[in-house]
């Protein structure tokens, strides 16, 4: 496997070294109490498309279905609707942090990665997001 071949994925796992290091609090991975069901969610909804999205990039090359995809409505339409969301959960992060400086360090790796990016963020900062609603 080639650095080339598998760059993004080393940025992706760099990154999330990253974010989970800077993130890190002793309640990380605690799953107990009122939201734990909901936390051990996020983080196996986040390792299950992570594991699938490893499988999916080891069978087919993404440009070449992008373009593919790009070439009709509903491709289109589901481009759109993805990166609509991602505007939403940057908003959330910066809502959440309260800084414009943390949600920028968010930017690159959400546009890029998309839901591999914002679920990782939830589940790093899952108990501080559900303590907002409190």
């Amino acid at each position: 496997m080639s650095l080339k071949k598998n760059g993004l994925w080393i940025l992706y796992f760099a990154f999330a070294a990253y974010a989970i290091v800077s993130g890190w609090s002793p309640t990380l991975l605690d799953f107990n109490g009122a939201q734990g069901i909901g936390k051990a969610l996020a983080w196996l909804t986040l390792l299950s498309f992570l594991i699938y999205s490893l499988y999916a990039s080891s069978k087919e090359k993404i440009i070449y279905i992008m373009r593919d995809m790009a070439a009709s409505y509903w491709g289109r339409q589901i481009g759109i609707d993805l990166y609509l969301g991602v505007v939403i959960v940057l908003s959330l992060i910066y809502l959440n942090e309260g800084s414009l400086f943390i949600m920028l360090i968010w930017l690159v790796p959400v546009l890029i990665f998309a839901n591999l990016a914002t679920l990782l963020y939830l589940a790093i900062h899952f108990d501080q997001i559900v303590a907002r609603f409190y």
